[in-house]
């Protein structure tokens, strides 16, 4: 008689739903994409709309339509009233071009990168076995020089709505009034520099980049009336001298590099800032036990896919100030998941 080896049906310990909602956010994320590709929201934006003036407007099925809207609804980026969609407050701030923290310009750096196979698993698999970037200059994407200057001013237009919420958030955080001069080291659009220009009318400002990369950035300083108080200068943060400024600042720019490469910049910093400088690193930040938040460590498989660096925790951080001379150093919150973490030079 043949033998049989039964499994034992054992109830689980564990409500499924966090599977769940790992495995539908990137689905969502995709549905998200096509709605903004569609342009509903700015659709939506003129009056609230049924269901039907959708689908004829955006020459689609009722099914379709339906599980778009609905998914934006869920997502609190519209709502629903006699049967009639219209925007929420977060999205006429983040998805309308007419805001200026308009997210679209990244949204549409996401589509082009999955359009070129970028965000698939194979990408983050061959990511995870070789431990080398797929996107952004990852093996032979980009050929030439041309090819990477456009890359990076279009990098840096997407980037620009993706930062301003959170450029407008930090500068209210810290006091700047005895600071005289910001250099934003890798500051792209200038987003920062125009947020706490905003803030502190005393202050001046550098965005501090690469020479594609202030192209963009004059046309956003332009674009605010800020040519008096914001300007750009072009350089390699690696390799040429650092502008005289007594505050230096980084946003988003720790997590492209692996952690020695963290410490020559905070070191260089700290070399050419005068006595009572401050250091700040604006970043999205682990828990200090990098257990979470979930968002941080998604954007950290975001790194591992397209640079060669990580997200960091306040911790981890301060320590690197700390360890290189930095004093006072205080790590503070802003909005959503960013934080600053920030030190003087004694």
């Amino acid at each position: 008689m043949a033998q049989h080896n039964f499994v034992a049906i054992r109830k689980p310990r564990a409500d499924e739903r966090p599977l769940w909602d790992l495995m539908e956010a990137a689905i969502g994320t995709y549905g998200l994409l096509v709605a903004h590709n569609l342009k509903l929201f700015p659709y939506l934006a003129e009056q609230p709309r049924t269901l039907q003036e959708v689908c004829d407007a955006l020459k689609i099925v009722r099914r379709p339509a339906d599980a778009l809207l609905t998914l934006c609804v869920s997502a609190g980026l519209l709502r629903v009233q006699d049967r009639r969609y219209s925007l929420t407050s977060l999205a006429e701030d983040y998805l309308l071009e007419g805001s200026s923290t308009y997210f679209g310009g990244f949204l549409d750096l996401l589509i082009a990168i999955d359009s070129s196979g970028g965000l698939s698993v194979e990408a983050f698999k061959k990511a995870v076995l070789t431990n080398s970037p797929q996107i952004f200059g990852g093996g032979d994407l980009f050929k030439s020089l041309e090819e990477q200057a456009a890359l990076a001013r279009e990098f840096t237009r997407g980037m620009h709505g993706h930062s301003m919420g959170a450029a407008l958030a930090w500068p209210e955080m810290l006091d700047l009034s005895a600071c005289q001069l910001l250099l934003d080291i890798g500051g792209g659009s200038g987003a920062h520099c125009i947020g706490a220009t905003l803030r502190w009318p005393n202050l001046q400002a550098v965005v501090y980049d690469l020479a594609p990369v202030c192209e963009a950035a004059e046309e956003f300083i332009a674009r605010y009336g800020l040519q008096g108080r914001v300007r750009t200068q072009a350089g390699d943060m690696w390799s040429d001298a650092f502008p005289s400024a007594d505050l230096h600042f980084y946003s988003n720019i720790y997590h492209d590099w692996p952690p020695e490469k963290g410490r020559l910049l905070t070191q260089k910093s700290f070399e050419s800032l005068e006595p009572g400088g401050r250091l700040v690193i604006h970043e999205a930040l682990y828990d200090d036990d990098k257990t979470g938040p979930l968002t941080v460590a998604a954007a950290n498989m975001v790194m591992l896919l397209s640079v060669e660096g990580q997200q960091y925790s306040g911790r981890e951080l301060s320590a690197l100030l700390t360890e290189v001379g930095f004093t006072d150093i205080e790590i503070k919150p802003t909005c959503g998941y960013w934080s600053i973490v920030t030190g003087r030079k004694p």
